[in-house]
């Protein structure tokens, strides 16, 4: 029996031990918080110099994994970054009177706009009822009065001369559909149709003609009256014009005086004044011009009153801000990103005005940094082409959602663009950066700077000690229970164990933060739950593990009653147990596989049945593809490989992926071609390449304990283990209950580097080398397997090929 001890992995080697004693602290409340970021200085410096570069087109894209603390760590340095920063402008958005479509913008210090739209809002307060006062004096109505008297005293004195002259002349004035009409009279009624029909022709001529006469002196009279009381009206109104500037004229202008240092907003006031003049009718009392049906300015406009016109939207205000913003939207759609124009219903008709404009997220963000998911962003229809188009045009225009979906063009407002200087941050996975990169021409343009987060960093004794501190933040900011020094050396064991490398820490903090607090939750229920100890640590995690493991508790049930066929003991030609991980969520589970070969004469290769019934991925086509490389260098060199195999996991109904199977489809494949047993007591993992090396695989911590508790059910005897990559001692940290077990000697774990290690594990005879003529010694592995591909070789030549019909010959 071969000594395979000297590959075996001592228990000192499957675990890394944290010691408390090289903590310099008794328990967190001993340390200063962690204010800066763990093991992100490459992505920090990213971060930096995308948001202090004041270039276009230096946006950020933070990629990393979930949990790595990019939302976070960004955010935090961002904020620091901008508390610095001077406070960016206001902007409000006022009436447009040359185009009431297009609201123009006012840009002003930080704090100005909004107390622009309250002094706006009292002076219409203060117009309002000036114009009140101005138009209900005694000395607007004494001109008022005036004017009209003269105007109604000369009317009727004209009327009163014209009618005398008429009933002089035998007529009267009547009404008719037209007008004023001059009838013939009779002792002053208008005479009858009978009555006319019995006067002589020649008085109903006369009669005719004077009508005519006294029909056309009316009609100029009326024309001449009409024109005198329109030349009435318009002095009328410019009595108002001159009441109205009088009275609102000193207010507007004491407001433009306090503004005087914004073009724009004095622009505004003179407008106001002569638009005021202009309109006059409309805010005199009882006079508003409120037609049945909405003229299309005014349905658009949408104005409650008639001074809505001269309102101020304060659109972005920043009297309380300090430092340029930090936004953080987390749904961008185009309408939260661009801004939206709000409506309401009037007369069945949707209307709207510039105050109902809404800032979105570009806008509040402007002048400092934008936070968003790229996964978000690139979910909602056309926000991802909006936050480009501002990007590139450099100003944020309002879009919403029914601009891109409506067939029939409305009537809408369309405020004029603001100038957009920001830096856009987005947070995202590797995969969308590179599918962005790769598919979106203008994503590079526009996002120069990559801030990779980085999932682990080297474990050092400073490294350590920041976890202490970070766990120390923790404790503080959410006012849990100290940590004691042993305690924060489990969670460091944590760390380990999740960056799945003895020499790193993980920098995914999530399942780290979540630990510090379930043990702190446990801690408290405690007799005495002063500080979190190592044993609320440990219950923590097992806590958990119990909440998740109900199927691989149930998977173990299933071995140790046989219904899923694993062997942990005796031996067997072409059987291996092999070790493969399912993923379920937070937890992974590991465990065992039966894996068989088969071998028989033919010319098809290895064949894969996992492939053929497509239940294979590429990649483990590609590590079974690889055994026929290592079969032909290794036994083809001299003859040719006359033969066919075929490989498969037995009772596996869902897709095989991975390459980890490798080492043990191999092995499986050599037991079967040679008829040498393999121990069932040993299950193998790793990768092989096509000079028969061993290389490492993932998930190995967890496919060995996969494998112990599969042989812990079923009964240890000693004598099981598992064979792994050498490579791979390094990703071990196994749960103490395995290390416990393989320190008493009752698992064992050998690590190999070549295939031929693996064989001489699991079979106790030497794999053997080659001589000079490439013939293996008597008694060894290799010898077997030659000689049995000799024999099919020597059995082929006699026999000629397969037919096309057999169905070795058919397999791919």
């Amino acid at each position: 029996m071969l000594d395979i001890s000297k590959f075996e992995v001592p228990a000192d080697q499957l675990h890394w031990l944290c010691d408390p004693a090289t903590l310099s602290f008794e328990t967190t409340a001993d340390l200063e918080p962690m204010a800066e970021p763990i093991g992100q200085q490459r992505a920090m410096a990213a971060v930096d110099f995308g948001a202090q570069i004041p270039s276009d087109g230096y946006n950020i894209f933070v990629l990393g994994p979930v949990g790595a603390g990019r939302s976070t760590m960004t955010r935090q340095a961002l904020e620091a970054l901008a508390a610095q920063q001077s406070t960016p402008s206001d902007w409000c958005y006022a009436h447009n009177f040359a185009d009431p479509r297009s609201p123009v913008t006012i840009e002003m210090a930080a704090g100005d706009g909004r107390r622009l739209a309250e002094d706006v809002d009292e002076l219409i307060e203060d117009v309002t009822q000036a114009i009140e006062t101005a138009f209900e004096s005694e000395e607007y109505q004494e001109q008022r009065d005036e004017l009209l008297k003269d105007f109604r005293e000369e009317r009727n004195r004209e009327m009163r001369q014209f009618e005398q002259e008429a009933e002089g002349a035998g007529f009267t004035i009547g009404r008719g559909p037209g007008g004023l009409v001059v009838a013939p009279a009779t002792e002053g009624e208008v005479m009858s149709a009978q009555e006319y029909e019995e006067l002589s022709e020649e008085d109903r001529k006369a009669l005719d003609e004077k009508r005519e006469e006294l029909q056309d002196k009316l009609v100029d009279l009326m024309q001449d009256l009409r024109r005198r009381e329109k030349e009435a009206r318009k002095t009328l109104r410019e009595l108002d014009r001159q009441t109205i500037q009088f009275a609102t004229s000193h207010l507007i202008d004491e407001l433009s005086e306090k503004y005087k240092k914004y073009e724009a907003a004095v622009e505004h006031f003179e407008q106001m004044k002569q638009d005021l003049v202009e309109n006059v009718a409309r805010f005199r009392d009882g006079e508003e011009h409120t037609p049945p049906f909405p003229i299309p300015d005014a349905f658009m406009t949408g104005e409650r009153i008639p001074y809505d016109r001269y309102r101020i939207n304060a659109l972005i205000g920043r009297d309380d801000a300090d430092g340029a913003p930090v936004i953080f939207e987390m749904n961008p759609t185009i309408d939260n990103l661009t801004g939206e124009i709000e409506y309401q219903t009037r007369m069945g008709a949707l209307i709207t005005d510039l105050t109902m404009i809404k800032p979105g997220a570009l806008h509040k963000a402007n002048g400092g940094y934008l936070l968003l998911e790229a996964e978000a962003v690139l979910r909602r229809p056309y926000a991802w082409e909006a936050l480009k188009r501002c990007l590139k045009s450099s100003q944020v225009r309002v879009e919403s959602i029914q601009d891109q979906l409506r067939l029939i063009s409305t009537v809408s407002l369309e405020p004029q663009p603001i100038p957009l200087k920001l830096k856009v941050v987005l947070i995202g996975t590797p995969l969308i950066y590179y599918l962005l990169h790769t598919y979106d021409d203008e994503f590079g343009k526009l996002f120069k700077v990559k801030a990779d987060f980085n999932v682990m960093m080297d474990r050092t004794k400073e490294a350590t000690g920041e976890y202490a501190r970070f766990i120390a933040a923790k404790c503080q900011e959410e006012a849990l229970l100290p940590f004691s020094a042993a305690a924060v050396a489990k969670v460091v064991e944590y760390g380990v164990r999740t960056a799945a490398d003895q020499e790193k820490l993980t920098t995914c903090f999530g399942p780290v933060v979540d630990l510090v607090r379930e043990a702190s939750y446990w801690a408290e229920r405690t007799d005495s739950p002063e500080v979190v100890g190592p044993d609320d640590v440990e219950y923590a995690i097992e806590q958990h593990i119990w909440r998740s493991n109900r199927i691989e508790e149930r998977l173990l049930e299933m071995i140790e009653q046989g219904t899923l066929m694993i062997d942990t003991d005796g031996a067997a030609v072409g059987q291996i147990n092999g070790l493969h991980i399912i993923p379920l969520g937070d937890y992974t589970i590991g465990m065992p596989s039966r894996i068989t070969a088969r071998s028989f004469m033919g010319s098809a290769g290895v064949v894969n049945i996992e492939r053929e019934a497509k239940l294979s991925g590429p990649i483990h086509d590609k590590g079974v593809l690889i055994l026929s490389g290592y079969l032909g260098q290794k036994y083809a060199t001299e003859q040719p490989l006359s033969c066919a195999a075929s490989v498969s996991f037995e009772q596996s109904y869902t897709q095989v992926e991975g390459d980890s199977a490798s080492c043990a489809e191999l092995m499986a494949l050599l037991s079967s071609l040679g008829g040498i047993p393999l121990r069932q007591d040993i299950a193998v993992t790793g990768s092989v390449n096509q000079h028969g090396t061993v290389q490492p695989i993932g998930g190995v911590s967890r496919k060995v304990e996969g494998f112990y508790y599969a042989c812990k059910v079923k009964g240890l005897t000693g004598r099981q283990g598992v064979v792994l990559p050498a490579s791979n001692i390094r990703n071990l940290m196994l749960r103490e209950e395995v290390v416990e077990a393989v320190a008493e000697g009752q698992f064992h774990v050998w690590a190999v580097q070549t295939i031929d290690e693996a064989i001489e594990t699991l079979t106790d005879l030497p794999a053997g080398e080659p001589d000079a003529e490439g013939n293996y010694p008597e008694g060894t592995v290799h010898y077997a397997v030659q000689a049995r591909l000799g024999e099919m070789a020597e059995t082929l030549k006699q026999y000629g090929r397969p037919s096309k019909g057999d169905s070795s010959s058919t397999a791919d």
